[in-house]
């Protein structure tokens, strides 16, 4: 159905019942030393959206993302995935539940002395035999589709390349093909962009609206620069010291959301 959530209310209720909605509900996460990272965030993704995450560096936006994924353990509240607890789930089904989220990382997560196939072969491991998965095998079906990921990104010519062999731009390229190898319904982009200049930004950028739009994968993407939420993301959330502080709009966020969001001191640059 795609991007059901921008119909009329009667469309919208709709999408809402025949898709997983993600809600995230009272989520606090409280660090070793009592470092508050988050504190009591709430908010709903439905299935479908591309949702952007900004704040200042610290603000919790890296910790928001893993928590989604159990990366980082949550201290308190609930995120919930269609009638699944993710916050409650065991290890069994943890396993399950994140063969269906796929991770892009600022830096990459590359294992550079490894060719870019297997890399991206990497995204298969949640789906086969752990034993055979050691020696790289992996099945027809897989190899045939890793190719077709590369390809999706413009990389299906570096296959047999090391990842190390990469530019910054060819290798988050290759996290995005190792993401989609899951079958994501999810995808948590952690700044995928935030190492890359402005015109590879936009590229990378472009491929996350790509499948988002195509696959229906909702996408929730943290970011730094608000010319890249008003271009790419449908709605935004911001945090503060943990903080919610906006959900909504990209348009909505006013000069006094800014200043709320980044700071008194803080200067809009896009």
């Amino acid at each position: 159905m795609g991007r059901g959530y921008r119909k009329t209310p009667a469309h919208f209720f709709i999408f809402c019942v025949q898709n997983d909605m993600l809600k995230v509900k009272n989520l606090t996460k409280i660090y070793e030393g009592g470092v508050l990272a988050l504190d009591n965030v709430s908010f709903e993704v439905p299935q479908g959206e591309f949702l952007a995450v900004i704040g200042l560096s610290g603000s919790g936006k890296s910790t928001l993302l893993r928590c989604i994924n159990r990366l980082i353990e949550p201290t308190d509240g609930e995120i919930l995935w269609g009638d699944t607890d993710i916050t409650k789930a065991s290890d069994d089904e943890l396993r399950t539940i994140r063969r269906k989220i796929g991770m892009i990382f600022q830096n990459f997560n590359l294992v550079h002395r490894s060719l870019v196939l297997t890399n991206v072969l990497a995204g298969r491991l949640g789906y086969v035999n752990p034993a055979l998965s050691v020696f790289n095998r992996f099945p027809k079906a897989d190899i045939e589709n890793a190719f077709a990921q590369l390809k999706r990104v413009g990389i299906a010519n570096k296959a047999y390349n090391r990842a190390d062999e990469l530019s910054g731009g060819q290798q988050q390229r290759v996290g995005i093909a190792r993401a989609m190898m899951q079958g994501p319904d999810i995808i948590l982009a952690d700044e995928p962009v935030a190492s890359l200049d402005p015109v590879l930004a936009h590229s990378i950028m472009q491929y996350l609206e790509k499948i988002n739009e195509e696959e229906d994968v909702t996408v929730i993407c943290s970011l730094h620069f608000l010319d890249l939420v008003h271009r790419y993301a449908d709605r935004v959330v911001a945090l503060n010291e943990g903080r919610l502080m906006f959900d909504g709009l990209p348009k909505e966020i006013d000069d006094v959301k800014f200043k709320e969001i980044y700071g008194k001191d803080a200067e809009r640059v896009g």
